[in-house]
């Protein structure tokens, strides 16, 4: 478990190299946020981070992110909270009412169950689709024969909530080409937010436009095999 110093350095080197790679693509550093990825790690090392300036998480467990979250926004009402993990669309109903943004909107059931979760809660928090660029059939995502079409009925569906697109490319394969897939595909559908690039390749993917890079071993330390 890291402790609340060795958070805070990895912290500081993380934004210090964002910024970094910002400049060296000709880009605003505030132009690129910081999701640090809390999975499996306890609440102490989320309350480090937030204690270090951090205010933007991600979860990939519904379940993991509302026993840990909800009441910290007591303290930090700043805080904001991304699932970005595969949603299962039983779990769409309590992601709609805890998080700020979905990441991962990659099927029209998971939309239908999304639509019903914010008709039930009163609110809808900011959309991301996912977008599968490697085509793996293992992977969550929609494919990219169907992306077009699915992104454009999101948009209809859910107008301005749908914010951007996410990607988690091959780990086997350079990167570079599904980031900058993704980058032109979200300049393409107008929209503004593009989540790719993690630990070992966010340099590569803010070089390529990323707006959020998800950032998760290299501030916390190596993930426990387990919730904690």
């Amino acid at each position: 478990m890291s402790t609340s110093a060795s958070i805070a350095d990895a912290l500081s080197g993380i934004r210090t190299r964002i910024a970094a790679s910002a400049r060296a693509a000709g880009r605003d550093p505030s132009s690129v946020d910081l999701v640090a990825v809390s999975k499996f790690h306890p609440q102490s090392s989320v309350i480090a981070a937030l204690e270090a300036g951090q205010r933007l998480f991600g979860e990939n467990r519904v379940q993991e992110a509302a026993a840990k979250f909800p009441d910290l926004r007591t303290r930090w009402p700043d805080l904001r909270l991304h699932i970005i993990g595969g949603l299962q669309t039983n779990k769409a109903a309590e992601a709609v009412r805890i998080a700020d943004m979905i990441e991962s909107l990659d099927r029209p059931s998971l939309s239908d169950a999304i639509a019903r979760g914010a008709d039930k809660a009163g609110r809808l928090p900011g959309l991301l689709v996912q977008v599968n660029t490697g085509d793996e059939t293992q992977k969550s995502g929609i494919r990219l024969e169907d992306a077009d079409r699915f992104i454009e009925d999101s948009l209809t569906r859910f107008g301005p909530s749908v914010r951007g697109l996410m990607c988690i490319p091959p780990h086997d394969q350079d990167p570079t080409p599904h980031f900058r897939l993704l980058a032109d595909m979200a300049t393409r559908h107008g929209l503004p937010v593009v989540s790719m690039g993690m630990s070992a390749d966010f340099e590569q993917a803010i070089a390529c436009g990323a707006t959020l890079v998800r950032v998760g071993s290299a501030i916390f330390g190596a993930r426990p095999a387990h919730p904690c």
